[in-house]
């Protein structure tokens, strides 16, 4: 059975910094997709940053040189640090993954598993 364990949320000062973890396990797939995704206060969810499998990454554009995700040797653990933090990161994180890489490039796929969420504030 596929699981998802988030982790490394919690509350920082804007200019801070912060590290998401992600742990991936049960699943058979041989090519995938590690994504996080973000749901702030009434917005909608929107996809943050993405690796496949082979490597490539993906970041929407009000993140881009500020986070930066990354994997462990298995793939299957994500880390996404985040970097000089704002306000408006402010959300609940959730960690997704996909058998299809079309979670990276599109921000959403047929077969998505997601964790639970965590939160993430930025205030001073």
């Amino acid at each position: 059975q596929l699981r998802i364990v988030e982790s490394g949320g919690g509350l920082v000062q804007p200019g801070g910094s912060l590290r998401l973890s992600c742990t991936v396990s049960g699943f058979t797939w041989y090519n995938y997709a590690i994504g996080w995704f973000r749901r702030a206060p009434g917005k909608e969810r929107e996809g943050v940053s993405c690796i496949g499998s082979g490597g490539t990454t993906n970041y929407v554009g009000s993140v881009k040189g500020r986070f930066t995700i990354s994997a462990d040797s298995a793939k299957t653990t994500v880390y996404l640090q985040m970097n000089t933090l704002k306000p408006e990161d402010t959300a609940i994180y959730y960690c997704a993954a996909s058998p299809s890489f079309r979670l990276c490039e599109l921000w959403e796929a047929g077969d998505v598993h997601w964790g639970q969420g965590i939160q993430v504030a930025v205030a001073s």
